[in-house]
């Protein structure tokens, strides 16, 4: 079989979002809403999925699932990434903290979002990987630092909204 080109990703991204509006329109009772923010949909239509999933698992990067990135993490599943960032509706003249930077795929649709994103990862292969990825694909608005998220990026504060990508038992204290 022959590899899949940019038409081809291009089409499954469409079906991915397809999904999630679907989902959408699922949990619409539970949402408030049937749709979530077409700007965020538009992001998600566009952002490459499989440039920040790991090659061995690039052919599932648009179905809706977490994606193993390594070092025993996850890309949360579209749907998961659509929703939190419906959620946290970010503005184009608004900075965001977002503590989990993974391999990037969250930065990126925040980038495309918001003015500026600062983005903090505790994995340092991680954070190097993101950080050439978001440059390579044009992102000059994300910043990513090394370090421990629930101690926040204090030099930048404050920030118009925090996402947190990342399992706490409960909100960590500097980031309030």
């Amino acid at each position: 079989m022959k590899p899949m080109n940019e038409e081809h990703l291009a089409i499954l991204r469409r079906h991915m979002v397809e999904m999630i509006a679907i989902h959408a329109d699922l949990a619409s009772d539970e949402l408030g809403k049937a749709t979530l923010d077409e700007r965020v949909m538009a992001s998600m239509r566009r952002i490459p999925r499989h440039l920040f999933v790991p090659a061995a698992v690039a052919p599932y990067a648009y179905q809706d699932m977490p994606l193993p990135i390594g070092f025993d993490k996850t890309v949360s599943q579209p749907f998961i990434v659509a929703l939190m960032t419906d959620l946290l509706a970010p503005q184009p003249h608004e900075a965001v903290l977002e503590i989990g930077t993974g391999l990037g795929y969250q930065s990126a649709i925040l980038a495309e979002l918001a003015e500026q994103v600062w983005s903090v990862e505790i994995i340092e292969e991680f954070a190097s990987h993101a950080e050439a990825l978001l440059r390579g694909l044009g992102f000059s608005n994300v910043a990513i630092r090394v370090g421990d998220g629930s101690r926040g990026w204090p030099e930048h504060a404050p920030y118009d909204k925090i996402l947190v990508s990342v399992a706490a038992e409960r909100t960590p204290p500097a980031l309030l």
